[in-house]
């Protein structure tokens, strides 16, 4: 049912009575009931017991470097209100003025706009799901705030009719001081990360490398106690004689306590006969890097991040930094961001010919050198003003012109040329550029021609450049 809470909450009244139930509404349930509750990392874990803790997971540091990557640099991008015109999509005055611009730049009272973006992109990589909540303006029903909700206190709700709803719990950070409010869907923007089982429930890649990143911690541990026992396994005492089991629990513990831990190196005396024989690794048991390493690829994988990305093995051997980010945001990055603006786009119930878009520059940025080549490259299809924003310079004044080399001639201009002279383009021209003639004076005599042609087009051009500087300087 829902409370006048909400009415505060959203800042406007749904239009629904709060009286009036709700059609019947059911949690969601995926595989049985039990969704989202056991979240198996292998067939059979649960029965015996396995369990991947998703707070420990998260102290892995690959999982930890693949999460934090990806949410930075989706969020450092700046998020555009950009315009339809003439099938173009243009940033511009009318669109920074709109106020569907206010919320893009801040998105709630506590939070930049780089936090917020990062803050879901976490919560979408570690819970499968971000859930966002509507504030509106009570006058005009648009959306000037945005909260993220804690995954853990939401839950989808389907009605008998299909229809989708959300039970939000208590969570004050975002004005919720209700133990229960059940709210539409309209009212609730849902990013689903990949939803294996049930269309709104997404589930984290957690899910495919949990059992990957526990291995992991497991190394590193038994890494850290083999270090800290001075890089040796242990050892066997041996007594020549037969002994009671305290007397060898005695020899076992003084062993211990003497000669292991941050006592290891101390000079030891065996007495009775009894010798000391370490036990020697094997090289396939030494293989902890090897292994390790082994873990944090399978984490790279499930995030679809290059190992290199985090550190694990060498970048590839071509030196092309544009190439290794763009094979970067194909494969990690460019499903969320398309479907983070698709998303801003219907939740923030943006008109037709508006919608929002992420800089990329700062992302797929090219070194200095490439960078300048490509834009001089882009001369005559960009304007000078356009490479020069790129180039993070000030616009200069005749730079919002796109510029050709005067001798450049249209194919319709050349086309209309070869009508003029009736030589099709099939036959060959003779004179200067074409057979020569069989008579030596013609050849001449076109040589002349063609020599005065040339002179009369140098003139043009400088009495053309005396225009030009006429027409600018007066």
């Amino acid at each position: 049912m829902l409370t006048h809470a909400l009415e505060r909450l959203t800042g406007t009244f749904l239009g629904l009575q709060t009286k009036a139930a709700t059609p019947p509404l059911q949690p969601l349930s995926g595989r049985g009931n039990w969704w989202p509750w056991v979240r198996e990392s292998f067939t059979g874990a649960w029965q015996q017991n396995v369990t991947v803790d998703v707070q420990t997971v998260l102290t892995f540091s690959a999982v930890y470097a693949c999460v934090s990557l990806i949410a930075s640099d989706i969020a450092k991008n700046r998020v555009k209100l950009v315009e339809d015109t003439d099938g173009i999509w243009t940033e511009n005055a009318r669109t920074d003025k709109s106020p569907f611009a206010a919320v893009l730049r801040k998105p709630n009272r506590y939070q930049t706009r780089v936090k917020f973006f990062e803050w879901w992109m976490v919560s979408k990589l570690i819970n499968g799901n971000t859930y966002a909540l509507k504030e509106r303006e009570s006058a005009r029903g648009i959306v000037k705030a945005l909260y993220l909700l804690d995954p853990s206190r939401v839950i989808p709700l389907v009605s008998e009719d299909g229809a989708v709803y959300y039970e939000l719990n208590r969570d004050p950070l975002s004005g919720l001081r209700t133990d229960r409010v059940v709210v539409p869907a309209s009212e609730i923007i849902h990013d689903v990360m990949c939803p294996l089982y049930h269309p709104l429930c997404g589930v984290s890649p957690i899910h495919a490398c949990g059992l990957a990143a526990s291995q992991g911690l497991k190394i590193q541990n038994n890494s850290y106690r083999f270090f800290a026992n001075g890089s040796q396994p242990g050892g066997i005492v041996t007594v020549p004689t037969e002994i009671s089991k305290a007397q060898a629990d005695a020899i076992v513990a003084a062993f211990a306590a003497n000669f292991s831990g941050d006592n290891f190196g101390k000079i030891g005396l065996l007495s009775d006969g009894m010798t000391y024989e370490g036990i020697k690794l094997s090289n396939v048991d030494a293989q902890m890097i090897e292994q390790l390493h082994w873990t944090a690829e399978t984490v790279c994988s499930a995030f679809h991040v290059p190992p290199y990305k985090i550190g694990i093995g060498p970048p590839p051997s071509y030196n092309n930094i544009q190439a290794l980010n763009v094979e970067y945001y194909s494969q990690a990055l460019q499903n969320p961001i398309e479907t983070l603006e698709l998303l801003l786009d219907e939740g923030l119930e943006l008109p037709r010919e508006l919608g929002t878009e992420f800089d990329l520059d700062n992302l797929l940025r090219m070194d200095t050198a490439t960078l300048i080549a490509s834009e001089n490259q882009a001369q005559g299809i960009k304007k000078p003003n356009e490479s020069r924003k790129r180039l993070n310079l000030p616009p200069v004044e005749g730079g919002d012109d796109v510029y050709r080399q005067q001798q450049e001639f249209s194919l319709a201009a050349l086309h209309r040329r070869d009508e003029t002279t009736g030589v099709p383009n099939s036959q060959p021209v003779t004179g200067r550029t074409g057979t020569p003639p069989a008579d030596p004076r013609e050849d001449e005599e076109d040589d002349d021609e063609a020599d005065a042609l040339d002179e009369a087009a140098i003139f043009g051009h400088a009495l053309h450049r005396k225009m030009i500087e006429a027409h600018l300087y007066g």
